[in-house]
């Protein structure tokens, strides 16, 4: 099954051009939610916020919709070992709500560059997928270095997803190369904003760039290779500026409608 939605459905920027004129905070979700059957939430990578955040969303879902729900960045990017265990019980306190509701779809690891496959780096893979393997745990890597087969056989064997990406083609930066590890096939479109990827002075520029329908269309063969292989793929659209996310998943949903 193939599942296509957003990383975020919260933006101030999507109103007037994703939301109607004066939509409010509150209201987003249920609008987000009548498009899309499936949302990525990025806000628990900052933040722990405890269960209620997923308890107010599933009282707004509609039946079979979707979460996936990004790591915090203190299990994944500012890590110590002295709180990890603290933090990875709040962690799955957060995600207790989707659990029991069976509306959890993926936890994302995302890892920052400067992450490489050196011992320190896989001892936290390992520590991760011993605390998080009983849920369906994806990987995203953001340095070129992982793309080994031994670390896809890993994955493999234990049954942690791998991250499709489609990127600035910049050196030491992941290609755009379709894997499927699990029975959870991942892809993200972070756009192709060469210029801005690590010269910005705000997040959000990193993400301004709107795929081109041939562009979207050289992802249907590496689309449908996870598809065939998977119990369900998910792809989320993260160049959420403007709503351009919006507009690049509606128009893949239209390609893969064909």
């Amino acid at each position: 099954m193939l599942v296509v939605g957003t990383s975020g459905f919260s933006y101030d920027d999507w109103v007037g051009k994703v939301y109607p004129e004066g939509t409010k905070k509150g209201e987003m979700f249920s609008l987000y939610a009548q498009q899309f059957k499936s949302v990525e939430i990025n806000s628990t990578f900052y933040a722990l916020t405890g269960p209620r955040l997923f308890e107010r969303l599933l009282a707004k879902a509609p039946d079979g919709f979707g979460f996936s729900v990004k790591a915090y960045k203190g299990l994944t990017h500012e890590v110590e070992i002295e709180t990890f265990g603290d933090l990875m019980v709040k962690y799955r306190q957060e995600l207790s709500p989707l659990v029991e509701a069976g509306g959890l779809q993926a936890v994302l690891c995302q890892f920052p560059w400067k992450l490489k496959p050196e011992k320190a780096a896989k001892e936290l893979l390992e520590r991760l997928v011993g605390e998080l393997g009983d849920l369906p745990l994806v990987f995203e890597f953001r340095n070129q270095e992982w793309m080994r087969e031994s670390v896809f056989e890993w994955m493999t064997r234990h049954k942690v997803g791998f991250c499709s990406v489609d990127e600035p083609q910049l050196k030491g930066l992941m290609p755009p190369e379709a894997r499927a590890t699990s029975n959870v096939g991942y892809i993200r479109f972070h756009g192709r904003n060469s210029a801005k990827w690590w010269h910005h002075t705000e997040a959000w520029e990193r993400y301004d760039y709107l795929y081109s329908m041939e562009e979207l269309r050289e992802w249907l063969p590496k689309i449908r290779q996870v598809e065939a292989t998977t119990q369900l793929t998910l792809v989320y659209f993260n160049n959420h500026y403007a709503g351009q996310a919006v507009k690049n998943a509606q128009m893949l949903l239209e390609l893969t409608e064909d």
